[in-house]
């Protein structure tokens, strides 16, 4: 099969579908003779697109926050027939409703990968989208939906909650699994450089959050349960790292100081490569503490490392963590993120180990590539064949 993954953007900084497009298009390649291409609305030539495996079709500018670029429609349209599947990741902006557009009147099937953006989270959280997006779905994203060939979700827990988030709903929903590909780097070399880096880290015990610094990542909890548990353990260390896109930093570190904890937080910003991957081997554990969290592909990234996770039971893939005991789920509360921090903290040397081993065992029965990849393929193969014949 050809596929064409359609996405606003590649921006590793914004979030899970770049990071997943990255793993899916990996994956395809090494199974018979899968290809697999991009069409984005990034303007040309940005970095990120370097070392990306596929071939990624650059159509913007794009402009405002719906992200519309004007070159991308006509793109499609001439295109769409050179691909046996094309698949929407991601609701919301141009590049979706365009694509229903474009392959409604051309009369080919294609696909959506929502990546959580149904969760109804969203709506509770922020009731003006809410009643904006109200107002867009029954003409856009509902359409969107209602006509794909199938719609595409992570896992159950996501499917279910899709259908909460507006009473017009239609689909033909798929479960076909997330993950990423086993960490080829060198484990020795990677936590190395990342200790060179952090030499003040040296004898402690690293508490590891890498994600998007944003509200909904639940890091106000985090640092409040940090504060408690290292008030009885001085070798504890916290780092923050990711990207801060709306200014969260500046007042996650003021309470940071408020809680007495200031010197022991560590902000370095957003990681990649081998300090990436040195961070997430050389914490003792990741700490997710979401309000929401559709998958989560840096805690899937520290369980592949051996690296236990602390998350809460908004983060979608608890239940198979918490199946393989690979970690501590707790509420995204102030009372259920201090009570997971005091047991992790108060855990012996031997529980940490089996700890660790237990993470790397729910990996590799939940999370692989290769196994979402081929289930990938099985479903838009099966699900175009069927709408094509229809």
């Amino acid at each position: 099969m050809k596929i064409l993954h359609v996405v606003s953007s590649l921006d590793p900084s914004g979030g899970g579908p770049p990071e997943g497009i990255r793993q899916f298009a990996q994956a395809i390649r090494h199974i018979d003779a899968h290809t697999v291409e991009v069409a984005t609305l990034d303007a040309p030539a940005k970095p990120w697109e370097r070392g990306f495996p596929a071939e990624v079709h650059s159509l913007g500018p794009a402009y405002l926050k719906y992200r519309y670029a004007p070159r991308f429609s006509p793109w499609l349209a001439a295109n769409a027939a050179r691909y046996d599947a094309v698949i929407v990741n991601g609701l919301w902006q141009y590049h979706s409703f365009a694509t229903w557009r474009v392959m409604q009147r051309i009369g080919r099937p294609y696909f959506v990968f929502t990546h959580g953006m149904l969760d109804p989270w969203f709506n509770r959280r922020y009731p003006l989208k809410r009643l904006k997006k109200w107002l867009y779905w029954p003409w856009g994203e509902y359409r969107v939906l209602r006509d794909a060939a199938g719609v595409l979700f992570t896992c159950e827990e996501e499917q279910r909650l899709a259908r909460q988030s507006f009473s017009l709903y239609r689909d033909v929903p798929f479960t076909v699994g997330y993950g990423i590909e086993s960490p080829r780097g060198d484990p020795a070399r990677e936590t190395a450089a990342f200790r060179r880096a952090f030499p003040e880290l040296e004898g402690s015990r690293l508490l590891l959050f890498l994600s998007r610094i944003h509200p909904k990542k639940g890091c106000d909890l985090l640092l409040d349960a940090f504060a408690d548990a290292a008030s009885a353990d001085a070798s504890l260390r916290l780092m923050i790292a990711g990207p801060d896109q709306r200014g969260t930093k500046l007042r996650l570190q003021a309470r940071a100081h408020r809680l007495g904890i200031g010197e022991r937080v560590l902000w370095p910003g957003m990681l990649s490569g081998e300090l990436k991957w040195g961070a997430l081997r050389s914490a003792d554990a990741f700490a997710l503490i979401s309000h929401q969290e559709n998958f989560g592909i840096a805690v899937v990234e520290a369980l592949a490392c051996g690296t236990p996770v602390i998350i809460s039971d908004q983060v979608n893939i608890w239940r198979e963590i918490a199946g393989h005991d690979a970690g501590m789920v707790c509420s995204d509360t102030q009372e259920g993120a201090v009570r997971a921090l005091r047991n992790w903290a108060a855990q012996t040397r031997y529980a940490r180990a089996l700890a660790s081993e237990r993470a790397k065992a729910c990996y590799e029965a939940h999370f692989h590539i290769e196994a979402a990849a081929a289930r990938l393929l099985e479903v838009v193969s099966g699900a175009a064949a069927l709408a094509g014949r229809g």
